[in-house]
């Protein structure tokens, strides 16, 4: 694997960090900004819109920049606005800051998505982006604990200084690993890439990461609460608890990123099949301390699992416009993240319980399966465009976006290699 996939996912790691650090964080921030702390979560909030309009914007808007450029134009914004909100006495100039940080944060994904699988052959463009998407991971295990004890400890601006730091030195592990400028082939256009995202497919698969992805949010957005307040565990052992949670993400986005190439559709009906189990026995067991630390645990690894294949078998179901369909990507799973813990507020607003969370869980992974199902029929439907059930086109443009370099020795067209229905296309999905 190229040193610069893993340089990507420690640029992800830097901003995941503070994606993920205001849970923590709230308490303080809502003193020190003379706001009450429902006022300070909406901070939040406010990340998530930046999220979920800024990768398709940005990736159209730099579409004809190399990627370093990009990248390093992303994480230089991305300080700016930490550094800003570190000596800002005002929440609103915060509020802005936070959005504008998510914005570029977005882009940065998409833009980082197209270079990753644009530096490893097609076979391994599932592992790629496990490394890739693992930054976010690792922020969750090490980034937002770390994050919380540095506020504690020196109050939440040191918190925003640590990021912009850690931002600028992804910018330097960025300018040292990724080539600048174009090596060949035509730069991309806008209307290419469009015309390229015309695949009914490709929106089915948008669809079924939106579903997953809130049926794993819809649990995990109250899980603090479901473990006080229906499981009866001390408040104390929660963060233990959550941690758990961490691994078993980092366990299953890292074994998801080995099986995503090779193995694609049973490792989606593996981890959606498990969320689905997971989610009933959590919802059945919730009562129960033992058991339901155990399904915690199991929820990371089977909700991480899928990740890898998710975000790179999109690639293999276009010919060009990597750009435009890693923002799909990235919309796609903040769909699912924003959509999750709103269908379980509305269900616990209904006097449901946080049980229910689980049920919703379930149910969503259940309708995740089915739609994993539905992709399978329609790729196995005498595809000519490649080996049997291939996702990929029957010629296909790697590095169309961005003015990526072209095709290394060994990257080849995009066609599966590997017989049966879309088990394993290029994006290893």
């Amino acid at each position: 694997m190229p040193l610069a996939v893993y340089v990507l996912g420690l640029a992800i790691f830097a901003q995941g960090t503070s994606e993920l650090m205001l849970a923590g964080l709230l308490p303080g921030m809502a003193h020190d900004l003379g706001v009450s702390v429902p006022a300070a979560g909406l901070l939040i909030s406010a990340f998530a819109i930046g999220m979920l309009v800024g990768a398709p914007i940005l990736a159209v808007l730099t579409l004809r920049w190399p990627h370093r450029r990009a990248l390093l134009a992303f994480l230089a914004v991305f300080a700016l606005t930490h550094v800003v909100s570190a000596l800002t006495p005002g929440y609103w100039t915060l509020f802005a800051m936070r959005v504008v940080g998510a914005f570029v944060y977005a882009g940065f994904w998409a833009v980082a998505a197209a270079t990753a699988v644009d530096l490893v052959p097609a076979r391994a463009r599932g592992r790629a982006m496990g490394v890739v998407a693992g930054g976010l991971t690792v922020a969750a295990i090490v980034g937002l604990p770390a994050g919380t004890v540095v506020g504690q400890h020196l109050g939440w601006r040191a918190a925003f200084w640590a990021v912009a730091a850690m931002s600028a030195a992804a910018m330097a592990g960025v300018a040292a690993t990724i080539t600048a400028g174009r090596s060949g082939g035509e730069p991309p256009r806008v209307r290419d890439e469009v015309r390229g995202l015309a695949v009914p497919r490709l929106w089915l698969l948008y669809g079924t990461t939106a579903v997953a992805t809130s049926g794993l949010l819809v649990t995990f957005g109250y899980l603090g609460a479901l473990l006080t307040e229906t499981t009866g565990i001390a408040e104390r052992w929660v963060p233990g608890v959550l941690a758990l949670y961490g691994v078993g993400a980092l366990i299953g986005i890292t074994a998801g990123g080995r099986t995503a190439d090779a193995w694609g559709v049973p490792t989606l009906y593996t981890g959606f099949g498990g969320l689905t189990v997971v989610s009933v026995l959590l919802a059945l067991t919730a009562g129960s301390p033992l058991p339901v630390v155990v399904l915690v645990f199991l929820l990371g690894l089977a909700g991480f699992g899928t990740n890898p294949t998710l975000n790179s078998r999109a690639f293999g179901m276009v010919d060009g416009a990597p750009t435009l369909v890693a923002a799909g990507n990235v919309v796609a799973f903040n769909v699912g993240i924003t959509a999750g813990p709103w269908l379980g507020g509305l269900a616990i607003d209904a006097g449901a319980g946080y049980r229910s969370t689980a049920w919703i869980g379930a149910a969503l992974g259940a309708a995740a399966v089915g739609a994993v199902w539905v992709l399978n029929r329609t790729g196995s439907r005498g595809s000519s465009t490649g080996p049997a059930g291939s996702d990929a086109p029957r010629s296909s443009r790697s590095g169309a976006g961005h003015g990526s370099r072209t095709d290394p020795p060994g990257h080849g067209k995009s066609s599966d290699t590997s017989p049966g229905p879309i088990r394993s296309g290029p994006a290893g999905s």
